[in-house]
């Protein structure tokens, strides 16, 4: 139940947040946004650290497989794009694009079993409910 909520206060927080950008983009630039996103973000991170956590960053030299420390260039991008697709169709249907882009990526890594993670079967009910998902975004764009 914890899972749900967490996954549900995220779902939330991130189309906030893709929309505040959006809006900052407006009156700023794109990179201009994207650079205050990402550097507000590091000072509450190395303040959460300071805090709480206090691990060596050395331990980011002993990360098995280097291309894992990318997810802050993917996190730049993730910005950029939210706010784009948020400029260009408006943050519900951006949303649920997003959504049903991360859920298509997202099995596919796990049939894969890709980046660590455990390799899953294949499931045509959970196939059932991405096409659901996918009419979804069709009949919510329905006019």
């Amino acid at each position: 139940m914890t899972g749900i909520v967490i996954a549900l206060i995220s779902g939330a927080l991130m189309s906030i947040q893709g929309v505040f950008n959006t809006e900052v983009s407006k009156q700023t630039s794109l990179w201009v946004s994207n650079s205050w996103v990402q550097f507000s973000a590091l000072v509450i991170c190395l303040g959460a650290w300071l805090f709480k956590d206090r691990q060596s960053f050395g331990r980011l030299l002993q990360v098995d497989h280097k291309y894992l420390l990318l997810g802050g260039v993917i996190g730049a991008f993730i910005t950029l794009t939210v706010m784009l697709s948020m400029k260009n169709l408006g943050p519900a249907q951006a949303a649920l694009l997003i959504v049903v882009s991360q859920l298509a990526v997202a099995y596919v890594i796990e049939l894969f079993g890709w980046f660590g993670t455990e390799k899953a079967e294949f499931s045509w009910i959970k196939l059932g409910g991405m096409a659901l998902a996918v009419a979804g975004i069709v009949i919510f764009k329905w006019k």
